[in-house]
């Protein structure tokens, strides 16, 4: 008899352990669970198929600091900011691709025409991503004059090679 009331109150104890225990179903989650799934991620799946919908591989590219991936992306025009001027000149602008994160475009003038674009206009744009923790930098929205990398950026209808 007592053996079968201690196998009984084992069983008691275990169910209460595992209910006690998080789902994996849709329960809150802190943020270091969250950052921790998302830098498990593979960034080249995103890039190749998801990369417009919803900027998921530049949201996935700033949360885990990655640099030097080539992306597409798109977002609103913020800012119109002076060229750079030094060295190469280039046309620079802020996107907000996100609430959480704005891009700073270097797009190379010597290379491409000047981009014809206004604060709130909508673009599309394919470029190297370089993180940075203000939201990343968007350089070789241009065509690569060795034919190995191909960037663009499309505003109004028009596309800026």
């Amino acid at each position: 008899m007592k053996r079968y009331a201690l196998i009984a109150l084992l069983s008691v104890l275990a169910a209460c352990e595992q209910a006690q225990q998080p789902s994996a179903s849709n329960q809150p989650q802190s943020t270091v669970e969250v950052k921790s799934q998302v830098q498990t991620l593979s960034l080249q799946s995103l890039s190749s198929g998801l990369a417009t919908q919803e900027n998921a591989a530049l949201k996935q590219a700033f949360a885990q600091k990655q640099s030097h991936v080539w992306l597409e992306g798109s977002g609103i025009v913020k800012k119109l900011l002076p060229d750079d001027n030094k060295g190469s000149r280039h046309q620079r602008f802020l996107v907000s691709v996100s609430p959480e994160q704005t891009l700073l475009f270097a797009h190379n003038i010597d290379l491409a025409l000047r981009a014809d674009l206004n604060v709130g206009d909508q673009v599309m744009f394919r470029g190297e991503y370089i993180y940075n923790p203000k939201g990343g930098i968007m350089h070789w929205t241009h065509h690569d004059p060795h034919g190995k990398h191909g960037g663009w950026i499309k505003v109004n209808g028009q596309t800026y090679e």
